[in-house]
């Protein structure tokens, strides 16, 4: 097990360091920094799984020294932790999970991504957690009016910082967990030895693991700059970030509708209005997979409306195809030209459907 051979690394480590120190006693709490510190640095770098011929259909540029130039080796020139992650086939699993109570109780939905690269991983929950972040709608006068259950750029920045800064020593992934009023983001490793609370809503960047934060850069799906935090401090307070020595947690509470827009259940609401909110909201999640899976190849609305059954053209647009748009799921084959008699509606590349 990963965590063992870490152990026994790190011990010897500190057993050399005592050797060299002029204190004949080390503080526990220096050990214990030292040694969460060491196993960030061997999860990854140093330890060598059972990979002999890995494949990574999800790095497109691959040479005779991709492994070395991304530090996927180690010392005696094995693959590390990090290329069993980032390979196309490993033991890590993701779980997405929902229930219908406030509390982890009832569980109603639970599904895994991954067995995969940790790149393709990534994409599915991104793109799970899109079609489950709803939009609120009011039409106006003047404009149309929208608002997400979750700013979509803060949940972005959350879901790739928990994937990517995430301690996978004791083969722990990151978890997300839908509740009825908020989302539940939780990575395993507290904040890293260099960094405090204050420098970590500062923005200061120190990278747990280097190897991924490269990778993921360079597939231009995170940034080196520590801008991720700030982005998600833009819309939400400090206090939905818990910390712990051993996790970190975000909590998105969920937002209300827009005021005079679609009605809010209140605690008065009938059990049968709060049934059919719930049937309503899992037919559309359904309805928009759906969507997503026949537009493997291109697809014109009127396709995609006859495929769903849909009469009505402006509630298919708001209800389906806008949000599929927005949230990148769905892309137009002409963008230039949004009402071309020739558009033409597709998956996205990053869609797990289209992979």
């Amino acid at each position: 097990m990963l965590s063992i051979w870490i152990c026994l690394k790190v011990q010897h480590d500190i057993a050399a360091l005592a050797i060299r120190s002029s204190k004949p006693v080390i503080p526990p709490i220096v050990l214990q920094k030292f040694y969460v510190y060491m196993l960030f640095i061997y999860s990854l770098r140093e330890f060598s799984g059972k990979l002999v011929s890995p494949r990574y259909t999800q790095i497109k540029t691959q040479n005779d020294k991709f492994a070395h130039n991304l530090e996927l080796l180690t010392e005696d020139g094995k693959f590390n932790y990090a290329a069993y992650l980032l390979s196309d086939s490993n033991g890590l699993s993701i779980k997405v999970a929902k229930y219908s109570s406030l509390d982890r109780v009832d569980l109603i939905e639970n599904e895994e991504y991954g067995y995969c690269s940790l790149i393709k991983a990534t994409k599915q929950v991104l793109d799970k957690l899109a079609i489950k972040n709803k939009t609120f709608a009011k039409i106006t006068p003047q404009k149309r009016q929208e608002r997400k259950l979750i700013d979509p750029v803060a949940l972005r920045e959350a879901v790739i910082n928990a994937i990517i800064h995430n301690n996978y020593a004791n083969e722990i992934p990151p978890k997300f967990e839908l509740f009825p009023n908020r989302l539940e983001i939780t990575s395993a490793g507290g904040l890293p030895l260099e960094l405090d609370e204050n420098e970590f809503f500062m923005g200061y960047s120190v990278p747990r693991n280097k190897e991924l934060m490269r990778i993921f850069k360079d597939l231009e799906m995170v940034e080196y700059l520590g801008s991720g935090v700030p982005r998600i401090l833009r819309k939400y307070p400090r206090s939905i970030f818990t910390f712990t020595p051993n996790f970190i947690r975000i909590t998105f509470p969920f937002e209300e509708s827009l005021e005079g827009g679609q009605t809010i259940l209140t605690d008065q609401a009938t059990d049968q209005a709060t049934d059919q909110a719930t049937d309503q909201a899992t037919d559309q999640d359904d309805r928009l997979e759906r969507v997503l899976q026949f537009c493997t190849v291109p697809r014109s609305r009127m396709e995609i409306q006859e495929f769903l059954g849909l009469k009505h053209r402006r509630s298919f647009k708001e209800t389906v195809l806008q949000p599929l748009l927005e949230s990148g799921l769905l892309i137009q084959t002409i963008p230039d030209k949004p009402s071309s008699p020739k558009q033409r509606y597709i998956t996205s590349s990053g869609h797990k459907g289209n992979e």
